[in-house]
């Protein structure tokens, strides 16, 4: 039986720190400010962002939402973009992803300065995390091992195996885990065999998208399993990707979904948004 992982609680914990060091700044006359870009109308992204939100008013940091049309033009997301570069009490932006058809994410991305950029995904920060030496982190894969070192659970020498290669989450998370000296695998849809890779994971990352993915066969006994998954079953109920029932009897820790990874994206954001804010005013 598996130890149940407490995303709520971790990220509560990281929330309260934040707040600390946000009374901190405010002392030093500086308050951090996170700026949401949304386009469109997605009923997800809206719950996303209106989550941000909430966080960002919890523990004091300055939110400003910035609501724009399905229509909207690149130049003129762009504009936006540059212009929340260009401003002091902006320490943070974000856009949320994916934008509609027809607009380039990569092109909004790239015209985020570096050090606003607390998503890190600009290619300039992306480098810095394959060097290991970086400001900000992906709030996912960040806060992934936040809950592996409040667990105590350490990557070193381990058979760390991540299912998933996207650049928010999957090879982030392959990165982070190697970092932390652990042996990584990164599987995808072309991995040969998947079920004999992920069988001789120590730590097992599971970032695909496909509801109940991972199967009890998958696993091997005493594996930590980490489910980064955000899915509905056939019966429409909220699930991850690792089949909860079937891998937590094998598991040593697990992820529930909800209340696992989950919570700990936006914590992690806020973490990001207080560091950006730090480095702006030259504040250690």
């Amino acid at each position: 039986m598996a130890q149940i992982i407490d995303g709520k609680g971790v990220a509560a914990q990281v929330r309260a720190d934040v707040a600390k060091e946000v009374a901190r700044l405010k002392e030093r006359g500086v308050t951090p400010g996170l700026a949401v870009i949304v386009v469109g109308d997605d009923p997800a992204s809206r719950i996303y962002v209106n989550n941000k939100k909430k966080a960002c008013a919890e523990v004091g940091i300055y939110s400003e939402e910035h609501a724009l049309a399905a229509d909207t033009t690149l130049d003129e997301l762009i504009a936006l973009v540059r212009a929340l570069n260009s401003r002091g009490d902006i320490s943070g932006i974000l856009c949320q992803l994916p934008l509609p058809n027809g607009l380039d994410d990569r092109a909004v991305i790239e015209n985020i300065a570096p050090i606003k950029d607390v998503d890190a995904f600009h290619p300039a920060n992306v480098g810095r995390i394959m060097l290991g030496d970086y400001h900000f982190l992906p709030c996912t894969p960040a806060g992934i091992m936040e809950l592996l070192h409040h667990y105590g659970i350490s990557a070193e020498g381990k058979e760390c195996v991540v299912v998933g290669r996207s650049n928010i989450v999957g090879k982030p998370m392959s990165m982070l885990l190697l970092h932390e000296n652990g042996t990584v695998t990164t599987c995808h849809s072309r991995t040969r065999d998947l079920k004999s890779v992920t069988a001789r994971a120590d730590i097992l990352v599971a970032a695909v998208g496909k509801p109940k993915f991972i199967t009890g066969d998958m696993v091997k006994d005493g594996a930590v399993v980490i489910d980064v998954g955000m899915d509905r079953d056939e019966n429409g109920k909220l699930c991850g990707d690792v089949d909860f029932a079937a891998v937590e009897p094998k598991a040593s820790y697990i992820t529930p979904v909800p209340g696992g990874v989950g919570p700990m994206t936006i914590a992690m954001l806020l973490k990001n948004t207080v560091t950006a804010a730090k480095i702006q005013n030259m504040i250690d």
